[in-house]
């Protein structure tokens, strides 16, 4: 397994403190990189942990903040807070920004090479950056089939690759459709899978008030409706994830 060191770095964006988790491989060369998006309830240990798995598989990655620290266990005060980011593309793109000119600084980063990732609100923001023109290698997004402005997904430089469960009431089948029409109205590189029988965030497992996994399972999402785990979903989704960023930014061995 290869060594990762992690830290955390502060940055502004969205008036706010924001405090993303970075994590790199060992060596002093430049690497490819990785934008990794959080829910909407923001940055915890287990989207953390996504960043430090890309870093053994030899990516720098990046899982970057959205809430300025905090992470919302209460799903009305999560809402409060997303509605009106997800409403309002000019401050998804600052969001996205901010935290991509930190990846970019870093110098162990090659700025050419750069995907973003992201879930929930997270892919959202990935999906803006794309519809803002940036050179990414690849978007991939789960539970974040968003559409954009009219017409600018022709912006898009990328494949874009997204995942959704198909009982997701979040993300509709009208939602769907939508998006994939967005994306073939514009001439994307895009797939769109959808994992029978999953909710929204299915690739999430329930959490305790900490935002620490449960070791029940019997907090968290469980008590929001149309939200719900599915391990064997998650699990294909992290690899589809995986195989994206094999295909659209390899690592060199």
């Amino acid at each position: 397994m290869t060594e990762v060191t992690t830290r955390s770095v502060e940055y502004p964006a969205d008036g706010l403190t924001m405090v993303g988790h970075l994590a790199q491989p060992a060596g002093v060369g430049r690497r490819p990189a990785v934008l990794i998006g959080p829910e909407g309830t923001g940055l915890n240990d287990f989207q953390r942990r996504r960043a430090d798995a890309l870093a053994e598989l030899g990516y720098v990655a990046l899982a970057f903040d959205i809430h300025g620290g905090r992470w919302f266990s209460d799903p009305e005060e999560m809402l409060a807070r997303c509605m009106p980011l997800l409403a309002d593309p000019d401050r998804m793109r600052d969001i996205g920004h901010a935290a991509l000119d930190v990846l970019r600084a870093e110098p162990r980063t090659d700025p050419d090479r750069i995907a973003a990732i992201g879930y929930g609100t997270g892919g959202a923001i990935g999906l803006e950056l794309g519809r803002d023109g940036v050179d990414l290698r690849a978007i991939g997004t789960i539970n974040a089939v968003t559409t954009g402005r009219p017409g600018e997904a022709a912006h898009i430089r990328c494949p874009v690759w997204a995942g959704v469960g198909s009982e997701d009431p979040i993300m509709p089948p009208a939602q769907r459709d939508a998006f994939a029409a967005e994306m073939q109205a514009a001439g994307v590189d895009w797939r769109l899978v959808v994992y029978g029988g999953a909710l929204h965030a299915f690739h999430h497992p329930p959490t305790d008030p900490d935002g620490t996994v449960s070791a029940d399972g019997t907090y968290g999402q469980a008590l929001v409706p149309g939200v719900g785990y599915h391990p064997r979903h998650a699990q294909r989704a992290w690899r589809d994830v995986v195989e994206l960023l094999a295909e659209c930014l390899p690592v060199a061995t």
